[in-house]
């Protein structure tokens, strides 16, 4: 047996589950925070093999889904620039504003391409020097650093024609906004893997001293998961809150510190308005001022935050928001599978790949 294979052997995680199940008191309130978590907890059926041990909750780690509606406006809006190419990521297009999406957008004309890396819009940019090429910038600390090794080589080239709209965001203050709200009684989080690859684990480390809850950093395999799960039950039977890493294997302690170099230098904190969460102090990434010829607001006269509804599919019915804050399942939403499905999305909780409305969509769908 490889190692990977080790991860997904079907043996190994019954032994977990029955570990959990005889750990497991009373029932444990999970949140993972992960959008790739909660699409591989759906896949592998770890909410029903759980319960009522374990039950899980999805948080408002898609950061599509969180990209506020006043900020696709703002996005559409400048895309409708005659000398504007608008560039993104896949999943960004499909997601709703208030009027219509990037997809709708260019259909009527605008200029939008899809691209799959930063450096993508760079060369289009190199090759298209009479447009003037904006790159979306969107993700958690996880893109962030690959955008902004862009910024600096467009400065290195001296490109002219090529700017970032950051909509990048940090997920630290988000998870505080969720503790802080006490919406939801939550007794562990699972944390990001692919975001404390950058961050490092310790940066989880203020849930369990400020706010009494335990978290651990785990990987997306079948058993990485369960036994970050079995990790926290036995935190929780011993009365143990504290931070931990069960992803050895792809995050440190401290992280990537050249990666974090790369974001502190290139960027600089700001408020961001995030679906379902409001506006967080703290809790964006904008352009440093050093960079500003390459700060899309900047260059375009656009406002730090653009007016106009964070929610707007909330008028429609949805109830994407409170999916995002961990407080109604997707299949607690009277528009689920019914008028939004994944062809036909009100809201981005079933947009995006990462999406938990697309996971309990795709799988129960699957499982049923």
């Amino acid at each position: 047996m490889t190692q990977l294979e080790g991860y997904r052997d079907p043996e190994i995680a019954r032994r977990l589950v029955a570990a959990i199940r005889s750990t497991v008191r009373d029932t444990l309130r999970v949140i993972e925070f992960c959008g790739g978590h909660t699409h591989a907890i759906m896949r592998f059926g770890l909410r029903d093999a759980l319960a009522p041990s374990i039950e899980m909750l999805s948080g408002p780690g898609c950061p599509v889904c969180v990209t506020a509606s006043s900020d696709i406006d703002q996005a559409v809006s400048l895309g409708s620039r005659p000398d504007v190419t608008l560039t993104t990521f896949g999943d960004l297009i499909r997601v709703p504003g208030s009027v219509e999406s990037l997809q709708e957008a260019r259909a009527r004309g605008n200029d939008v391409r899809v691209v799959y890396s930063a450096l993508d819009s760079l060369q289009f940019a190199r090759e298209q020097p009479e447009r003037e090429v904006v790159m979306l910038g969107i993700g958690f600390e996880t893109t962030a650093p690959t955008v902004a090794a862009a910024v600096l080589q467009a400065q290195r080239e001296g490109l002219r024609n090529w700017s970032v709209y950051s909509m990048h965001k940090l997920t630290a203050p988000a998870m505080r906004a969720i503790l802080d709200a006490g919406e939801v009684a939550i007794d562990a989080v699972l944390g990001p893997g692919h975001v404390a690859a950058i961050t490092g684990w310790k940066a989880w480390g203020f849930m369990p001293s400020e706010y009494g809850v335990s978290c651990t950093v785990a990987g997306f395999e079948l058993n990485d998961i369960l036994q970050a799960l079995l990790l926290l039950a036995r935190d929780a039977a011993a009365g143990v809150t504290r931070v931990s890493n069960s992803y050895g294997r792809g995050v440190t302690e401290e992280g990537n510190r050249t990666a974090q170099a790369l974001m502190q230098q290139v960027f600089c904190r700001s408020e961001a308005a995030w679906r379902g969460l409001g506006v967080i102090p703290e809790s964006g990434l904008a352009i440093a001022p050093a960079f500003a010829d390459y700060d899309a607001r900047q260059r375009f006269g656009l406002p730090a935050l653009p007016e106009g509804p964070i929610d707007a599919e909330a008028q429609r019915g949805c109830r994407c928001g409170e999916v995002l804050r961990g407080i109604r399942l997707p299949e607690e939403c009277p528009l689920f599978g019914r008028g939004c499905t994944p062809v036909h999305p009100v809201g981005p909780c079933m947009v995006s790949a990462e999406g938990s409305c697309a996971a309990h969509y795709r799988y129960r769908r699957v499982a049923g």
